[in-house]
C-alpha cells in the first residue's frame, strides 16, 4: 500500500475513480467527519477526477434521511452532517458521487443523496473500465456468519424496509441502538474466520467479473488470483493522533490500495 497524499501532490492528473467504505461517520465520530472533509477537500482539487463511489457504512446507524431532512435550518446549522453534504455538493460539480448501501445505513434513500446530487446505487454494480469492476458492501460474502446472514435477508426486504421507515423517529432510534448493541456482542462472540468473506462466495462472485471491490471486513488488502483480482477497501480508525483509512484508487485502468492519512 502506498500513501495517498503523496499521489495528490505527484500524480494528481492520473487518479479518474476513488474507492472508500466504511467510514461510520455520527456525531459521535468528531475526528472521522473531520477526515473525510479533508479527503473530499483534497479530491476536488484532482483535475480529472470523475467519480467516487462510498461502498457502504458511510454512515452509522442511520435511521432514515428524515432525521436530517426534518430539521429545520437552526437545527441544521448544528448537525454533524451538513458541511459533509456542503463539501460533497462542492465536489459534485465536478465528479459524479455515487453511494452504496451498508449494513449499518442501509435505510440511506435517494432524498439524502439528492442534497448533493449524488446517486444511490444497489449492489453489485458493475463498472466497465478497461476491465469489468464489481461494487459491493461485502457482507453479503460472509456466509459462514448464518445468523447475520438470516438478519440482513429480513431487514433488507423492501415490505420490512418500508415499515421500519414508518415508525416514529424515537422508535426508530431504539431499534438503531438496540441493533447496534446486539452487533457489537455478537461480534465479540464470533470468531474472527466466521465474521471474513466465505472463499467459495467470493469464488462464485468472480465468475461474474475481473476485479472485485468491496470493503466490510476491514481487512485491507488485494489478493490476486488468476485472471482475476479482489480489492478490499480499510476502515477508517484513529491512528497515531489521527485518522488513517485505506481506499482505492483508480489510476489508468487499475485500482490500487492507498493510505490516507488525517492530522488535526
Amino acid at each position: 500500500m502506498q500513501n495517498f497524499n503523496h499521489l495528490i501532490t505527484t500524480r494528481p492528473h492520473d487518479i479518474s475513480t476513488v474507492f472508500v467504505s466504511d467510514l461510520h461517520l455520527s456525531a459521535d465520530t468528531p475526528a472521522l467527519n473531520q477526515a473525510f472533509l479533508a479527503l473530499l477537500k483534497d479530491l476536488s482539487f484532482l483535475p480529472n477526477l470523475t467519480h467516487l463511489y462510498i461502498l457502504g457504512d458511510w454512515l452509522d446507524g442511520w435511521i432514515g434521511d428524515d432525521d436530517y431532512l426534518s430539521l429545520n435550518d437552526n437545527e441544521k446549522k448544528q448537525h454533524f452532517l451538513t458541511p459533509i453534504l456542503s463539501a460533497l455538493q462542492h465536489l459534485s460539480t465536478t465528479a459524479k458521487i455515487h453511494v452504496m448501501h451498508g449494513n449499518r445505513d442501509f435505510a440511506i434513500r435517494q432524498t439524502l443523496c439528492d442534497e448533493f446530487e449524488g446517486r444511490l446505487i444497489k449492489e453489485p454494480y458493475f463498472l466497465q473500465s478497461g476491465q469489468l469492476y464489481r461494487l459491493e458492501h461485502g457482507d453479503r460474502l460472509c456466509t459462514d456468519d448464518k445468523a447475520y446472514q438470516c438478519y440482513r435477508k429480513i431487514v433488507q426486504t423492501p415490505l420490512i424496509a418500508w415499515l421500519i421507515l414508518k415508525q416514529p423517529l424515537a422508535k426508530r432510534r431504539q431499534i438503531a441502538n438496540k441493533i447496534k448493541a446486539k452487533s457489537t456482542h455478537d461480534k465479540s462472540g464470533k470468531s474472527k474466520h466466521i465474521m471474513d468473506v466465505n472463499s467459495q462466495a467470493v469464488q462464485q462472485t468472480l465468475m461474474t467479473c475481473d476485479v472485485l471491490i468491496h470493503g466490510h471486513t476491514h481487512h485491507p488488502a488485494i489478493h490476486e488470483m488468476t485472471n482475476k483480482k479482489r480489492v478490499v477497501l480499510g476502515d477508517w480508525r484513529h491512528q497515531d493522533g489521527g485518522v488513517q483509512a485505506v481506499i482505492g484508487v483508480m489510476v489508468g485502468n487499475q485500482v490500487d490500495l492507498w493510505t490516507f492519512k488525517w492530522r488535526a
